[in-house]
């Protein structure tokens, strides 16, 4: 779903989109996983919704496909993350990401097949190749399943190995480094509204994120107290 987003509107409205993930993952942490979420933390998501609503209503590129695929993939990812650190208590975040590749294939090749494989076969691959050439046709599929496999790799291996703020800080930073690399490298058009709007939603994004983070290093030293009392 982000894929589609991003070929349907811009790069950088997808990725203030999707700014909204903090949200979808603190409502799934309530209501499904039953874990009470403090009111501090669901006041620090206020600027996200704000500067995502401010974005959305004047981007230049806005349409409903984008949108609603950019929520949808928000909704994905917060279901992931919720099964990725259940499994990971029995293997580690290599293992875990192998699998979700591995099943995440198995679910993709059937809807790739009948929904694009037709038009791949007939005119997909030939006008994609006479843009570009065969060479680089094939060159950038490597490099783009290289990039995006070493992406979700790490980040997954990172949520493991880091504490939560360095993890935290580091995802809002790749959020904003991806914005500002599409403005400069695509040439995206942006009106001051949907920069004001972008740039409130990740500095509510990086509040949000720096109190989680806090509140999980909090839980950490109580739990270390209590373990050393009992020793």
């Amino acid at each position: 779903m982000s894929n589609v987003s991003f070929a349907a509107v811009a790069v950088s409205f997808t990725h203030t989109v999707k700014a909204l993930e903090p949200f979808f993952n603190a409502a799934a942490s309530q209501f499904i996983l039953g874990q009470q979420i403090p009111f501090s933390l669901w006041l620090s998501l206020a600027p996200v919704v704000i500067g995502v609503s401010m974005a959305s209503l004047t981007e230049l590129s806005f349409n409903w496909l984008g949108f609603l695929s950019a929520m949808t993939s928000n909704i994905a990812f917060t279901y992931r993350s919720i099964y990725s650190k259940k499994a990971m208590t029995d293997m580690d975040s290599t293992n875990v990401y192998a699998y979700i590749s591995i099943i995440s294939l198995i679910f993709c090749i059937p809807a790739a097949v009948l929904l694009e494989g037709p038009t791949l076969l007939q005119t997909g691959f030939a006008d994609a190749i006479g843009k570009v050439g065969m060479r680089k046709f094939l060159s950038d599929l490597f490099w783009v399943g290289m990039f995006y496999h070493l992406y979700n790799q790490i980040a997954t291996n990172t949520l493991e190995r880091v504490a939560p703020l360095t993890h935290a800080v580091g995802n809002v930073l790749k959020r904003v480094f991806v914005i500002g690399f599409s403005i400069v490298v695509f040439g995206n058009k942006i009106s001051t509204q949907t920069a004001i709007g972008t740039s409130i939603a990740i500095a509510g994004v990086a509040i949000y994120s720096y109190i989680k983070a806090q509140m999980e290093e909090a839980k950490k030293k109580n739990v270390a107290k209590e373990d050393s009392k009992a020793a």
